[in-house]
């Protein structure tokens, strides 16, 4: 592995050309969880945020649960089940005030309006 202008590129054993690797293209990797480089302090893996509560600064129960995280070049959100209805919250520290993965909770301060969206 290397990166070309900021993207990995893989390289895999019997695979020597790119038209090798095209039949390939948009391939799942599977890799055990053994395997898994473990993020830096204050990272998170995405399958690690999966799952876990949201609970509102405050709140008495939780929001909703982290079903997904979408990218689109600026912070990540978590798409979070808040009882049948989407709710996306940007995966930024000033917002996700506490994370748990041990734990499996989310504390944030969301935004006046977020939930409203």
């Amino acid at each position: 592995m290397w990166l070309h202008d900021g993207e990995p590129v893989l390289k895999f054993i019997g695979l020597d050309s790119i038209s090798d690797a095209e039949a390939w293209e948009h391939a799942d990797i599977l890799v055990r969880e053994a395997d898994l480089a473990r993020p830096e302090p204050g990272e998170f893996l995405h399958a690690d945020l999966i799952g876990c509560a949201v609970w509102e600064e405050g709140a008495e129960v939780p929001l909703g649960t982290v079903r997904a995280i979408q990218e689109y070049g600026g912070p990540a959100l978590l798409e979070v089940d808040a009882g049948g209805r989407e709710l996306l919250i940007p995966l930024a520290q000033s917002i996700c005030t506490e994370i748990d993965v041990g734990r499996k909770i989310i504390r944030a301060k969301l935004p006046a309006g977020l939930t409203e969206l």
